[in-house]
């Protein structure tokens, strides 16, 4: 098949490429490099099922030619990313979203939506289901990405009871691995890093809030499985083994090695206390679930962190990096 994947550059959606060019698909990847990078795609760059166009979704790109599905995974997705473009990424959530939209309804290809677990903001709810409405604050320091994922979802619904577009929506939970970037803010990140630097480990609050960590092969083979189908969503994907946050960084030093103390800070605004996907409709719907655990997903990520030891060493600690994010759990 013929596939646009926007954000195409970034951690998640460089994956998407790498599997969907490996099962011989035709692969457009589109993306603007504000947050992606094209060490991501360097491996792709050349192959003759792979095309890369840099360009701004926000600006209305013509995609050519023709193409089956579009995946949209274009936004900043990290704390400090979209609190450092605002702008962007509530441009990217909407105006972005409507021209990928559009681009599906050109070619009556199948849309999937890569929406995201901050929907639910810090949830009442626990787990989250799909038909939990969530507990957002619509002018908070999370607001521009939490909001754009919330307008995207509802522009999405509305292109397909509207016009008919064939649209999917996932809402996808913590994941991590390979490609994320060191200094990019989020609890699994900081904590490698700061593990891999001999550095206190910055655990906010008593760190007894939680997360769901979900490995990027699990998410990928999710969001292939519902390109797949014609189903509306939206559907969780995560993983729903719950750690708490002093868990997951006692975890971090166990499998680094690291003798790093644990250095407690003070919560940030809206830093959501428990997040854990219920994941049943994505079972009965997509016959998918994660297979990989924790700790494995976890060693195969510090592999790739020792891999790129000048990336590491330049996240060292800096307060200005750490403060903003908390202990963040935005997934693309």
């Amino acid at each position: 098949m013929k596939i646009l994947v926007t954000g195409g550059a970034g951690f998640i959606g460089s994956h998407l490429c790498d599997a969907l060019v490996a099962r011989n698909d035709q692969v457009v990847c589109l993306d603007n490099l504000s947050t992606g990078r094209m060490s991501n795609i360097a491996h792709l760059l050349g192959h003759p099922g792979f095309r890369f166009v840099e360009a701004d979704l926000a600006e209305d790109v013509e995609v050519t030619p023709a193409v089956d599905v579009v995946f949209h995974l274009a936004s900043p997705a990290s704390p400090p990313d979209y609190q450092a473009r605002p702008l962007e990424t509530l441009s990217v959530g909407s105006l972005g979203t409507k021209h990928a939209l559009r681009v599906a309804h050109r070619d009556s290809a199948r849309f999937v939506l890569a929406s995201t677990s901050e929907v639910y903001g810090d949830p009442a709810v626990h787990p989250q289901p799909e038909d939990y409405w969530g507990h957002v604050n619509p002018v908070g320091p999370r607001s521009m990405y939490d909001e754009a994922k919330r307008f995207a979802e509802a522009l999405t619904a509305a292109y397909r009871r509207t016009l008919g577009v064939n649209t999917g929506i996932v809402r996808i939970f913590n994941t991590y691995g390979p490609r994320m970037k060191a200094s990019d803010g989020r609890v699994v990140t900081n904590f490698i890093t700061q593990a891999l630097n001999g550095e206190a480990l910055t655990l906010y609050g008593e760190g007894t809030q939680t997360r769901s960590f979900c490995y990027v092969d699990d998410l990928v083979r999710g969001l292939l499985a519902m390109a797949d189908t014609a189903a509306p969503g939206p559907l969780n994907l995560g993983n729903p083994e719950e750690l708490t946050i002093e868990t997951f960084a006692r975890l971090v030093l166990e499998i680094t090695g690291s003798r790093s103390v644990v250095d407690h800070r003070p919560l940030p605004v809206d830093d959501p206390a428990r997040r854990c996907p219920v994941i049943d409709r994505a079972w009965e719907t997509l016959g998918w679930r994660p297979s990989v655990p924790a700790a494995e997903g976890l060693r195969r990520t510090v592999e790739w962190f020792r891999s790129v030891p000048g990336e590491v060493k330049a996240a060292s600690r800096g307060d200005e990096r750490l403060e903003p994010a908390g202990n963040a759990s935005s997934a693309l």
